[in-house]
């Protein structure tokens, strides 16, 4: 999913770092040591190109070892709309989960998307929540016909071991039981030039109680500005 937006051309520098082998890219990972966070968790701390904190990133792990838990996958996701917007702006769930997208305004939308993951259009509605079972992987980016500035993301991942990064870059991802091989951590932005290709690294080991750090290779694109109107004709 390419963004309908001029792509910001990479500098020498950019298109060095953009080279790097998956070795040299794991050298990015920095084992920072046991933390006090709650038990069977690793911590992963996402950092720009210049080691600032990156907000709202997705982080998930996939392995063979990694039992994926219905419990997660049966939650119960919620995509709202409150005060003109999504809530939450970026919604992460397991393939195969149900979300629903409850109307919180007193005004109408309609909700759609067009993305290749999950293809929908929730016509206008206010009282009646929709619901949806997300079978595919990928980014469904939403929109809503009556209020253009409306935006936000559905990450649908293989696997039920995933958080968000908070405002310091920081997610608590769950871990049943340490990892010996075969695992891959995967990175998610929505300021990724091709939504649809996050960063993947793949790990020989990892344990419970760790905390790792990882540098994004790519520049991030800033959020786009709000232009939203203070009437519409829905009310």
């Amino acid at each position: 999913m390419q963004r309908q937006q001029q792509v910001k051309i990479p500098t020498k520098r950019n298109r060095k770092r953009r080279v790097l082998s998956a070795l040299a890219r794991v050298s990015l990972f920095t084992v920072l040591g046991v933390t006090s966070v709650a038990a069977k968790a690793v911590t992963v701390k996402v950092t720009d190109e210049e080691g600032q904190p990156v907000n709202e990133a997705v982080v998930w792990f996939e392995s063979s070892q990694l039992t994926k838990q219905s419990a997660i996958t049966k939650l119960d996701y919620k995509m709202g709309q409150r005060d003109r917007a999504f809530t939450p702006h970026i919604l992460v769930v397991p393939k195969g989960a149900q979300v629903s997208f409850p109307n919180y305004d007193s005004i109408l939308h309609h909700v759609y998307s067009f993305s290749a993951a999950q293809p929908f259009e929730f016509k206008l509605y206010r009282d009646n929540p929709q619901a949806l079972t997300f079978a595919n992987t990928g980014v469904v980016e939403l929109g809503c016909n009556i209020h253009d500035w409306m935006l936000g993301y559905i990450l649908v991942v293989d696997s039920t071991h995933f958080a968000i990064t908070n405002d310091k870059g920081v997610a608590d991802v769950s871990l049943s039981k340490p990892v010996a091989q075969d695992v891959t951590i995967h990175v998610w932005h929505e300021g990724f030039a091709d939504l649809d290709q996050p960063e993947s690294i793949k790990m020989t080991t990892l344990k419970t109680n760790q905390t790792l750090t990882y540098q994004l290779n790519q520049s991030l694109f800033k959020p786009k500005e709000d232009f939203s109107d203070e009437f519409d004709d829905y009310e």
